[in-house]
């Protein structure tokens, strides 16, 4: 009885012991807010625990191209060009965009990454079976029946945009080139016109150095795959089906063998903008034939050069730009007609000439064309565009742009082509009539409306012309291109033009 009694109290005392102890109070670990980082203007938070800065931005964006199978393009080519009952009246576009920028103070100057990168989904169209049937094309490329692949309608695409590094003067990475201009889209437009522009990314390694006062200069080795390559045309296996599209020969594009190589020099002043640049770029073909033994064409360099201006302090109004490009490029196309128009064109319209079914003008951009057991001849581009745009108020404001582009193919690049076109779509004029060179150009107007801050409505008109130089009254006999049910008959070359809209509602953030 006096052990139970003792053994009672004894667990009693613990417990109460115990109580007492949890209620005494425990010293909490202490908690990081996140702070205002007012190093690099707004938006910018320090990231706990670190001397890093760190600035989420982005924008969601509802894009409507009406007449037209692109987004904020043109019908000059494909489903878009056929001007039938396969081309679009509207395609749309919807898109989320993520941005994050972090900055680090270091004893060798400012640490900086920058990544930006959207998903999308856009319209796709229906492409013609060749048998009374369609089936959908996604932007992607996935196919399918009446809609029936998931992916196809309901899926979307991935769009990186930049993804660099920038630490002592250098920059690496996925970036704006450093022989665009710096303003952002287009001189004044969203529409895609001749010229070089802010919109277009590459990966590159970069030098920058600052000579004070707004006068910068740039060295820069950039990739030259896809963005920054047109077209190097073995003519010798060009293919009637080929040509009827604008694609004078079978493209014959080698291996990267040297990265375009570009210098810039660039004055910011408070009055606007002052920018040259230019820029190598190796043309390095494959094989004449389907093997090594069949030989091959030797390199070429071809290059651009461009001026850029733009002025701020106009009289017109506060805010108000102009903004004005030259550029001219010989065996570097892509630094004129840039990656986001197609190279090659093929837009249909009415006839008036008898026996011919419709009208066409076609036409095609390359940095260069050979043909089996010849060197590679280079082709030589040219163009401006400018853009003006007025403020009305903070709230609204209109742009005025144009752009115009010309391609020009030496005499003997003209014998290639025209002895693969001649005989291929039996053209009515023979050599005396061909001609492959073109001039490309586009118009056009905006207005937007901002009513709060971030929040942007927009509606553009455009019109784009395709100035061809084929004898007048000429005709071609195309083949029948079972994919925008255009039937083999004979076609009136003709200049073309399209008319299309942008429709533009985007919230930045």
């Amino acid at each position: 009885m006096k052990l139970t009694s003792l053994t009672l109290c004894s667990a009693a005392m613990f417990a109460v012991a115990g109580a007492q102890a949890a209620d005494l109070p425990v010293k909490a670990k202490p908690i990081e807010y996140v702070k205002v980082c007012s190093l690099y203007g707004a938006g910018f938070y320090y990231i706990p625990g670190t001397d890093t800065c760190i600035k989420l931005s982005g924008f969601v964006r509802a894009w409507f191209s009406l007449r037209s199978n692109v987004i904020a393009g043109t019908a000059d080519v494909g489903l878009g060009g056929a001007q039938n009952r396969l081309s679009n009246n509207y395609t749309a576009r919807s898109q989320e965009t993520l941005n994050i920028d972090t900055r680090t103070a270091t004893e060798f100057g400012l640490l900086r990454t920058y990544f930006s990168a959207g998903y999308r989904w856009t319209t796709g169209g229906y492409t013609a079976q060749g048998n009374g049937s369609t089936v959908y094309q996604s932007l992607g490329g996935v196919s399918a029946p009446n809609n029936a692949n998931p992916g196809a309608v309901a899926g979307g695409t991935l769009a990186l945009y930049d993804a660099f590094i920038q630490f002592a003067g250098f920059t690496i990475g996925r970036a704006q080139s450093q022989f665009n201009s710096p303003w952002s889209d287009y001189p004044a437009n969203w529409y895609d016109v001749v010229g070089s522009g802010g919109w277009e990314r590459v990966n590159q390694f970069t030098y920058t150095t600052d000579f004070g006062h707004g006068i910068t200069a740039s060295v820069s080795a950039q990739d030259q795959v896809v963005n920054y390559t047109t077209n190097i045309w073995n003519v010798s296996v060009a293919t009637p089906a080929g040509l009827a599209t604008g694609t004078y020969g079978a493209s014959d594009i080698g291996g990267t063998r040297a990265p375009d190589l570009v210098a810039m020099l660039r004055a910011d002043q408070p009055w606007g903008l002052f920018q040259a640049s230019v820029a190598a770029h190796d043309n390095h073909a494959a094989y004449y034939g389907a093997t090594e033994v069949t030989g091959h064409p030797d390199d070429k360099w071809g290059w651009a050069g461009q001026l850029a201006l733009s002025i701020k302090s106009l009289p017109t109004g506060p805010g108000d730009t102009l903004n004005l490009q030259g550029v001219y490029t010989k065996g570097a196309s892509r630094y004129n007609f840039h990656s986001y128009i197609s190279s090659t064109f093929a837009m249909y319209g009415g006839t008036s000439l008898a026996g011919a079914y419709q009208s066409v003008g076609f036409a095609g951009v390359s940095d260069s064309v050979f043909v089996n057991g010849s060197g590679q001849e280079l082709t030589t581009t040219f163009g401006f565009n400018g853009g003006y745009t007025h403020n009305w108020d903070p709230h609204w404001a209109t742009a005025i742009y144009g752009g115009w582009g010309a391609v020009r193919y030496n005499g003997t690049a003209k014998g290639f082509l025209c002895g693969a076109l001649v005989p291929g779509l039996a053209l009515s004029s023979g050599f005396a009539g061909c001609n492959p060179d073109f001039n490309y150009s586009s118009v056009g107007t905006y207005t937007s409306w901002t009513p709060v801050k971030g929040l942007t409505f927009l509606a553009e008109l455009n019109y784009t012309m395709l100035d061809q130089k084929y004898a007048s009254g000429s005709t071609v006999t195309l083949p029948l291109q079972s994919g925008i049910a255009k039937p083999g008959a004979a076609y009136e070359l003709k200049n073309q033009n399209s008319l299309t809209m942008l429709l533009h509602a985007q919230r930045n953030w």
